[in-house]
């Protein structure tokens, strides 16, 4: 199950306010989608939030395109920011991202870097929690019953 799906004009996120009973994806294609399935806690977890407002980000420069500016983008991330203001993964990104696309003048490099550096952190927080996965699983012995909190 992977909680969030990038197909590169949607964002799919694993709704988890439904967990465990249902499995089901609420798909976004405009940053004010992220923005609210972000503030509404469809997606929950510091690194999940923060992936999830980066291609919120990537979503909202997509639409502006070829006339993208890195004001455009500025506001942008303060509106995803301001959706759960002490979620520090979520400004950490969106600030890497910002720091991306600042000396890039051409708006459709500046969506193509951003959605490349997007899909970098995505990647990069797959590879962390697998390494979490595997030293969490040497510990555990077979039986182990394990509870897990706040995602």
């Amino acid at each position: 199950m992977e909680p969030i799906i990038w197909e590169g004009s949607t964002l799919k996120l694993l709704d988890q306010r439904l967990l465990p009973g249902e499995i089901k994806y609420l798909s976004c294609t405009t940053v004010e989608e992220v923005a609210e399935a972000i503030q509404k806690m469809v997606v929950r977890g510091a690194p999940a939030i923060g992936i999830a407002a980066s291609f919120g980000l990537v979503l909202g420069a997509k639409e502006h395109g070829a006339r993208c500016r890195f004001s455009d983008l500025q506001e942008m991330a303060l509106k995803l920011k301001n959706t759960r203001p002490t979620a520090v993964n979520l400004a950490w990104a969106l600030e890497r991202l910002l720091a991306v696309a600042e000396e890039i003048k051409d708006g459709q490099a500046m969506v193509n870097a951003l959605e490349e550096e997007a899909g970098a952190l995505f990647k990069e927080d797959l590879a962390i929690n697998k390494a979490i996965g595997e030293n969490g699983a040497a510990l555990l012995s077979p039986d182990t019953i394990l509870l897990t909190h706040c995602n």
